[in-house]
């Protein structure tokens, strides 16, 4: 059953009251540049220019309000604000985690944990730290030092999180991904950046089902020379064994480290995580990003778009897979206490999240549009059963969200909340576009670009443009922006990746509109990278995998994604002469996909073709096809003359058609 909504885009929905702004951290902001700085601001659209104006100051002024460690003081906080070479805070030396850790307290839990079908779990900072501590000084033992690679092949955990901790706090460089990969998938990004550990679970929990991963950890060991140990964590069975693999319950308890962690002081830039974001052709980008870009980049906005304080309770719902795994943990430099789930969102029915929030007294609720989306069509409400009145804020990501979605949340969680959907990416680590508890939220609508980001929509001339939908862009510099590609030292991959179309700016690959008022609205992807809740997948991995079934010639992936429409992922396949497309194809084809790469990454349709469109230098055509399911205008789509085979092209005039009748 859908419902229906009396609501429309752009209807004013939320108005936060003089004592809510009064106790914002971004009020909390202005008054600090006031009487520290001299600096004076009514209203955020000022403070935001400013922090985009000046962009060292502000970044600079961070460390200050924030109360970061550092061993030693930088020389310039920005050097060079040229894209993709911008050098920030050069000479600094800190720890990413020694600043995490920081905030320890016995006040409050650092974190609580839930997975599927199992209680609540509540964890002080001290043992975390305690295990971080003892895993750090294993990994020491295990010949792991500052730059060395260490990979995680685990779930949404606690002990994840403690992984990633002792990994930064050698100066090592941490990768995940999470276990519902398959080893193709894994190893396409492990395998280039060579890594020295891996740390994994034998398996994981989902919609009721355990999944045993041992045999695809055993694989990703036999593919990957570099390894040298493997740490496997039993989150199905207590007793689980894997040949050439330390328990990681024998690991802690063997270590005996000093009592406080010894954090390696390292540069500004220094790789702290590599990240993973797929194009359209080749492998996974592996993307590096820093110590300090990371640290400033989710302070910044766990603090003044999240408006997370001390005391907050912050869930969000995410994998490893996803870059908002990484936000997760890094909401703790604002003080709060982080909330993880591992499971299925909908078992044993819609409202285990809700269930969740309820019992941890969650104060801010992270989830996907497609979530919310789900919960329309189910006909969820979920403040019918739950006490929900404790969240103070919802952000919604992963795509855009509708004024139908915005609706709902009001209607179904809680009427006073603030709702902030937001967008980034991956290849920032970090949203650009988001919350500003100090402003009104109006359906349908992103309340503006986050300080320090200057956020614009340009036209196919280059031209910034309101009021009107255009390539999203960043025109300045952020300090999460990758500081390279592992194995692309010389960037030539990642200035193809953002600034191929605008020399010297950074082209994100979304539409997005930008009103009179600075808010703006996401229209969806505006290149053909598959974006599903949130996590990225470039076209050229559904390819090489479900090629490698003999009964598919050639094949087509196009996500039709885009604002206001359900999200529809269509794979379009080339069969040998004679063979027709039948339920055992179909079922053969998404299965391929499902154990090789991803259960997110299933086609919703199998659709047989006779020939895929290419260009006339032999690359499929991909963006074209995209524009002409979604209703665009052929001619403004796509060029026939520049095609190899334009006939290719009448296929999906026609399917387009049949796409909007339906």
């Amino acid at each position: 059953m859908t419902e229906k909504f009396s609501i429309q885009a752009g209807d004013l929905l939320w108005q936060p009251t003089t004592q809510a702004i009064a106790d914002s951290n971004i009020t909390a902001y202005m008054r600090w540049l006031a009487a520290n700085k001299g600096l004076h601001f009514d209203t955020y659209p000022e403070l935001w220019r400013w922090s985009v104006d000046d962009i060292g100051t502000f970044w600079e002024s961070l460390w200050d309000f924030f109360n970061f460690k550092y061993s030693q003081r930088w020389t310039t906080p920005l050097a060079d604000r040229t894209m993709p070479d911008a050098q920030w805070f050069v000479g600094a030396r800190l720890n990413y985690a020694e600043n995490i850790f920081s905030r320890m307290t016995d006040e409050r839990p650092m974190l609580l944990y839930m997975g599927e079908d199992q209680v609540l779990v509540e964890y002080s900072w001290r043992t975390i730290y305690d295990q971080t501590n003892r895993l750090a000084h294993a990994l020491r033992a295990m010949g792991v030092g500052a730059g060395d690679r260490v990979t995680a092949y685990m779930p949404n955990c606690p002990e994840t999180v403690v992984a990633l901790l002792a990994v930064a706090s050698i100066g090592a460089v941490w990768s995940a991904c999470s276990p519902e990969f398959g080893a193709n998938s894994v190893l396409d990004r492990f395998s280039q950046i060579e890594p020295k550990v891996l740390i994994a679970v034998d398996g994981y929990r989902y919609g009721g089902k355990a999944f045993d991963r041992r045999a695809v950890v055993a694989e990703i060991q036999a593919a990957i020379p570099s390894l040298q140990h493997t740490i496997l964590v039993p989150y199905l069975q207590a007793d689980a064994v894997l040949e050439h693999t330390h328990s990681w319950g024998a690991v802690l308890a063997a270590s005996e480290p000093e009592p406080l962690i010894a954090f390696e002081q390292v540069p500004f830039d220094h790789p702290l995580w590599v990240v993973y974001s797929s194009g359209t052709t080749g492998l996974p980008k592996p993307i590096v990003q820093g110590h300090g870009g990371i640290l400033l980049e989710h302070v910044k906005a766990t603090a003044f778009h999240n408006d997370l304080k001390a005391g907050d309770r912050f869930f969000w719902y995410t994998s490893t897979g996803w870059m908002m795994w990484n936000y997760l943990v890094g909401s703790l430099l604002s003080g709060a206490t982080i909330i993880q789930y591992d499971g299925s969102p909908f078992h044993p029915d819609a409202n285990v999240l809700f269930k969740l929030v309820a019992e941890s007294g969650a104060t801010y609720f992270g989830l996907s549009s497609a979530f919310v989306n789900a919960c329309i069509k189910a006909g969820n409400h979920p403040n019918q059963t739950y006490d929900l009145s404790h969240i103070r804020a919802v952000g919604a990501t992963g795509s855009p969200l509708t004024a139908e979605g915005f609706n709902w949340i009001y209607d179904n969680i809680n009427p006073t909340l603030a709702l902030e959907s937001l967008s980034g990416g991956t290849d920032v680590c970090t949203p650009f576009v988001g919350g500003v508890r100090i402003q009104p939220i109006y359906a349908g609508e992103i309340q503006g670009a986050l300080l320090g980001a200057k956020v614009q929509a340009f036209n196919e001339a280059g031209q910034p443009v309101v009021e009107e939908v255009g390539e999203l862009v960043i025109t300045e510099p952020m300090p999460s922006m990758p500081l390279y590609f592992w194995n692309d030292l010389d960037k030539k991959r990642y200035r193809d990746s953002y600034f191929d179309v605008f020399p010297g700016v950074w082209r994100h690959g979304d539409w997005i509109k930008f009103n009179e008022r600075g808010g703006c609205i996401i229209y969806g992807r505006s290149d053909s990278t598959i974006n599903r809740q949130g996590i990225r997948m470039g076209t050229s991995e559904i390819y090489r995998v479900v090629e490698l079934l003999d009964v598919v010639t050639d094949s087509l992936i196009i996500d039709l994604e885009l604002l206001g429409r359900e999200s529809r992922l269509i794979l379009f396949v080339v069969l040998p002469q004679g063979v027709l497309l039948d339920s055992t194809i179909e079922q053969a084809i998404k299965r391929q996909v499902r154990q090789e790469l991803s259960p997110r990454h299933v086609p919703d349709d199998v659709v047989q073709i006779n020939a895929v469109p290419y260009t006339l230098s032999g690359k499929k055509i991909e963006v074209p096809i995209r524009k002409i399911l979604l209703g665009m205008d052929v001619d403004n789509s796509a060029n026939r003359g520049s095609m190899r085979n334009p006939e290719a092209l009448d296929f999906f005039i026609e399917y387009g058609k049949q796409i909007a009748k339906a």
